[in-house]
């Protein structure tokens, strides 16, 4: 859909108000804000004064700004916001972006929102994001599945198979998009390009979720971000790989297939109100600090993870630590710090009971997969502290080696009966998990992390999956969105 109209805050370059900062103008009214010591008769009720009634909850509250009466007027004569988003427009060679204090979550759902009419048809990958099967329940979408490949060796995903992307356009030729996850969970990618340019001979835009991917682009040693590798549309967290706030995400396009408009009305249909100044402030100051610092930065992560990897690998014989040689070029993300744990025999999940207990939380632990996150925040001193940990606690709880199986987050098969929205929306009742196979489900329910679907509404529950899922919650993994996450009952379609 190529829209006729782009808005003015992509395309006029804004003035700059005197006195701020023209790389940050968000985080430069952020700050001259909570300098000015205003007498607030604006929301929210905190006022910047809570010391005065609770210490704690004033902790809690520090640092917290609206956008509207308080970055801005509430009228924002200053136009900071957009000056922001123009400006990451550009970093990213976009013609249209917006912050979000939603986080990918609703980046991701605005832009479901965006393509086509209710009952259109995608091409989804099913390695997708909760939110984005959600987004498809809320845009009435319904999606067709493309299997993630797996490494044979490793059992990691590759990401998507262009045949796969090829096969499934010719299989449903009114597809109206792509939408693909990049990286995964792990750090693996698709080889985007060759995908995007099969989805542009079918006439059909590509949307990624890049979730992971922040820090893409800003250094020659990362991956390029998606837009640069082709994509239409891109959705990215800035709390995760970058220093943004929890919740700060972004969302930008390419308008040469998409309707400007849809993108807007997406975008504000599930977007607050009244949206934090203090997250926003932060996703301009990171984007920033990613243009102007981002190479120096990223030369001392990448210094970091390498290290890491190597130490791990030298000092724990039969762990695996894969890296980006690995595999193809390109398709892995070289700051991601994976560790796959059975040539060495240990548990992850007792592992990272082991970890916590030191005060040192992981992203992702299941039985097989350690995944510590190391970002651009990190440095020698707190990397020293993970790996010396890493070290002792694999030591400590190693066994035999066993067989890697592949998991059950991957490897799904999905038999669709009705669509998302349909299921989510039908009577639905609650009966003993072993007498729901052969039933429709009614749920969304996916081991975390990484929170992947494995059964989404109006899918088939098989005697496989349920065996599977139990399998998962048995090593300590819980079982996420589930109305009864002990699984001893699941919510399935009337009959």
């Amino acid at each position: 859909m190529k829209g006729e109209k782009r808005p003015d805050r992509v395309l006029q370059a804004l003035p700059t108000t005197p006195g701020l900062r023209a790389d940050a103008p968000l985080l430069e009214a952020y700050l001259a804000f909570r300098e000015a010591a205003a007498t607030s008769f604006t929301v929210p009720g905190h006022k910047g004064r809570s010391s005065m009634l609770d210490a704690g909850l004033a902790a809690a509250v520090a640092g917290d700004v609206p956008l509207y009466g308080g970055v801005d007027t509430v009228k924002l004569t200053g136009g900071y916001l957009a000056q922001a988003e123009r400006l990451a427009a550009c970093w990213y060679g976009a013609d249209w972006c917006r912050f979000s204090t939603g986080g990918s979550t609703h980046a991701n759902q605005s832009m479901c929102l965006s393509l086509g009419r209710p009952g259109d048809k995608v091409v989804v990958t099913r390695s997708l994001h909760r939110s984005v099967l959600l987004g498809l329940v809320l845009a009435d979408l319904e999606p067709c599945w493309l299997p993630p490949s797996l490494d044979p060796r490793t059992h990691l995903p590759l990401g998507v198979a262009v045949a796969d992307v090829e096969h499934a356009l010719e299989q449903h030729p009114e597809a109206v998009a792509v939408m693909l996850t990049e990286p995964s969970y792990l750090g693996t990618l698709s080889d985007l390009e060759a995908i995007v340019e099969v989805a542009h001979r079918f006439g059909v835009p590509v949307v990624v979720d890049q979730a992971w991917g922040a820090h893409f682009g800003a250094h020659p040693g990362v991956p390029r971000h998606a837009l640069a590798r082709g994509a239409d549309a891109m959705v990215t967290s800035v709390h995760k790989m970058l220093v943004g706030y929890s919740q700060a995400s972004l969302v930008c396009a390419r308008t040469e297939r998409f309707d400007v408009g849809r993108l807007e009305r997406g975008f504000e249909a599930t977007h607050t109100t009244s949206p934090a100044g203090s997250v926003l402030a932060s996703i301009d100051a990171s984007r920033a600090l990613l243009a102007s610092r981002g190479e120096e930065l990223l030369d001392g992560l990448l210094a970091l993870v390498r290290g890491a990897r190597e130490r791990l690998r030298s000092e724990v014989s039969g762990l695996e630590v894969p890296d980006e040689h690995d595999f193809r070029p390109g398709g892995f993300d070289p700051t991601r710090l994976v560790l796959l744990l059975s040539g060495v025999g240990a548990d992850g999940i007792a592992l990272e009971r082991r970890l916590v207990e030191r005060g040192l939380p992981v992203e992702l632990a299941d039985r097989d997969t350690l995944v510590p996150v190391v970002s651009i925040a990190d440095d020698s001193e707190t990397v020293e502290a993970l790996v010396c940990a890493l070290v002792e606690v694999i030591r400590q709880g190693s066994g035999p080696p066993r067989e890697l199986p592949v998991p059950m987050s991957w490897g799904i098969q999905p038999v669709s009966v009705v669509s998302p929205r349909q299921a989510y929306f039908a009577a639905h009742e609650s009966v003993p998990a072993d007498d729901a196979v052969g039933r429709i489900s009614a749920e969304l329910i996916a081991p975390y992390p990484p929170g992947i679907p494995v059964l989404a509404p109006g899918e088939l529950v098989t005697a496989e999956l349920l065996a599977g899922l139990r399998s998962v919650a048995a090593t300590g993994v819980r079982i996420a969105y589930a109305s009864d996450p002990s699984l001893t009952t699941l919510e399935v379609l009337t009959r």
